[in-house]
Formats: structure tokens, C-alpha cells, sequence
């Protein structure tokens, strides 16, 4: 014979409500409970996708600086940052001849520092963030400019841009830098501290995965 509880609310011995349903959304627990699932939470028989916060967290830098008018990608002297008590989150990325990789799916956001020198003016230099979805062509996702007005023997300047990119596929999502500049123009780098940076932050799950819960 089957069983049948019929009620609205399940409260423990203390009289608060543990389960509550009313017109048709179901309530667990209280403001300020801990609900602890054991087991795979589900959504109409699939697995919900986890939601543990920031699961990848990695930065790369540039060891060695070059003078240049113009480099895309930056496809050398890339190093995972490993000084000075770095900690990073989760499986690192990927790099090969500057393309980055990323360790898993999800929606990043891509940044990238630099800093330059020149012992003349130049017009203009500029940081190219650029994004491929085909694993082929490349687009300038992000970009910004900077410029250097001679006021000593070198003259310093730093750029910075960022971009919220949505990897759905690692196998052909991917991400590189470059350099443009009026004039030849130094990049800084060092194998003992971040001048020339890439940082990476997974900030949760593509709207794919999303949709597909």
C-alpha cells in the first residue's frame, strides 16, 4: 500500500517550519539556516550545476621585456606566476606561442597590465586583448592606448584593459595579447614580479550550461 503525508508545513520540535509549500513554491528551511544536501541535487532529473564560487583563478607574466612597434601575439617569455606567496585557484591555463587555453568552460574575465618605457616621444602604444571562438581568426576584443612625452632619459607609462569572455568550448575559444606603437617602444619584464601581467578569473558557469540546468 503507498503512503500518502498530506500537509502544508513540516516544522521540527521547536515549531519552526523546515519544508513549506504555498501556492506551488516550496520553501526549505529559515533566513539564517544552513540546508546541507547530501547527494546530487537535481533539476527535472538532471544534475543542478555546482555553484562554488570562483573555481579558476590564475596569473601570467612577461619574464623578459622587448622593444617593439609592433608584436601580435606577445609568443614568448610567458611564465605562471610563482613568487612572493602567489596563490592562485584551480587548473592553471594553458599558453603555446601566446595563445592561452583555458582548464575548463565558463565565463572569464580576462585582464591584462603593462608597462612601458621610451627614451623619446611616441604617440601612441597600445595593449590588443584579442579573442578567437574558431580556434582560427582573431577579433580585438579590448584595447587601450597610451602615449609617452619624453621628460627624462626614459619616460614610463602603463596601460590596462579587460574583457568578460564567455568559453564554451576550450577547444576553440581562446584568448593572446599584442603591442602596437608609433615608435619603438620597450615592454617591461621580470621573472621576479608582475610588470607585464595577464590575469585570468573564472566567474562561473556559461550561459550555455546555464540554460541547459
Amino acid at each position: 500500500m503507498t503512503a500518502i503525508l498530506k500537509v502544508d508545513t513540516i516544522q521540527d520540535t521547536s515549531g519552526n517550519n523546515i519544508i513549506n509549500e504555498s501556492s506551488d513554491t516550496i520553501t526549505i528551511g529559515a533566513s539564517g539556516d544552513t540546508t546541507n544536501i547530501i547527494g546530487t541535487l537535481q533539476n527535472n532529473g538532471s544534475a543542478v550545476a555546482t555553484t562554488n564560487g570562483i573555481t579558476v583563478a590564475q596569473q601570467f607574466r612577461l619574464t623578459t621585456g622587448f622593444s617593439t612597434t609592433s608584436t601580435v601575439p606577445i609568443s614568448s617569455n610567458w611564465e605562471q606566476v610563482d613568487t612572493d606567496g602567489y596563490g592562485g585557484i584551480g587548473t592553471a591555463m594553458s599558453e603555446s606561442s601566446g595563445v592561452f587555453t583555458f582548464p575548463t568552460t565558463g565565463i572569464y574575465l580576462i585582464s591584462i597590465s603593462v608597462d612601458a618605457y621610451k627614451g623619446g616621444d611616441t604617440r601612441y602604444w597600445k595593449v590588443r586583448l584579442d579573442t578567437t571562438t574558431d580556434n582560427s581568426s582573431y577579433g580585438i576584443a579590448a584595447d587601450s592606448h597610451g602615449g609617452i612625452k619624453q621628460a627624462s632619459s626614459d619616460t614610463h607609462d602603463s596601460v590596462y584593459t579587460e574583457f568578460i569572455f564567455d568559453v564554451t568550448d576550450v577547444s576553440t575559444h581562446k584568448v593572446r595579447f599584442g603591442i602596437e606603437a608609433d615608435q619603438s617602444t620597450t615592454i617591461l619584464g621580470n621573472t621576479g614580479k608582475n610588470q607585464t601581467c595577464a590575469t585570468f578569473i573564472r566567474l562561473g558557469d556559461t550561459w550555455w550550461q546555464i540554460q541547459n540546468i
